[in-house]
């Protein structure tokens, strides 16, 4: 599967997680929406959840934005993006910035994640092992990420995620 983001440039070259797994030549960057091969789009306000049903497809599209331009404009993030728009389930970010924050992952813990669901768990490893939390991550989604990647179907995948949600109200 060729792995590719929709670079915005917006966050802080330093700390871009795209932009680091850009220079091992791991993924490949584009600055447009019509420059962005079509592929399984991993899009945080898709109406479907990731699952192994997914796994057909020949390129997975991360959206490299920043969270704060996502809120502020949410049905227009990845509009222009051709291809199957699914959103990744409950995972919690292992960054530095966002710590233990449900859905709020990087660019390399999205794709990551997305890996491991779509039973390519050596690549996900694979790419975590360029930023030093890598390893961090997996074991905090240890769980749910296995959970996720049986699942058969987008639906499974949303029950097996309302059980975590559901865990964490009641916290």
């Amino acid at each position: 599967m060729d792995l590719h983001v929709r670079y915005g440039a917006d966050d802080d070259p330093k700390k871009c997680t795209a932009r680091q797994l850009s220079k091992f030549d791991l993924v490949e960057l584009h600055r447009s929406d019509a420059a962005t091969p079509p592929g399984i789009v991993l899009d945080p306000f898709a109406d479907r959840a990731l699952s192994p049903a997914d796994a057909d497809a020949d390129r997975l599209v991360a959206l490299d934005v920043s969270w704060e331009s996502a809120n502020d404009e949410p049905e227009t993030v990845a509009s222009g993006l051709a291809g199957r728009h699914r959103s990744l389930p409950f995972l919690v970010a292992a960054n530095p910035i966002n710590y233990g924050t449900p859905f709020q992952l990087t660019t390399v813990e999205a794709l990551a994640g997305a890996l491991a669901i779509l039973g390519e768990r050596a690549r996900a490893e694979q790419l975590l092992s360029k930023v030093r939390w890598g390893e961090t991550f997996l074991e905090l989604n240890a769980e749910p990420l296995d959970r996720y990647a049986a699942c058969a179907d987008s639906g499974a995948v949303i029950a097996v995620q309302s059980e975590y949600l559901a865990r964490g109200s009641e916290d």
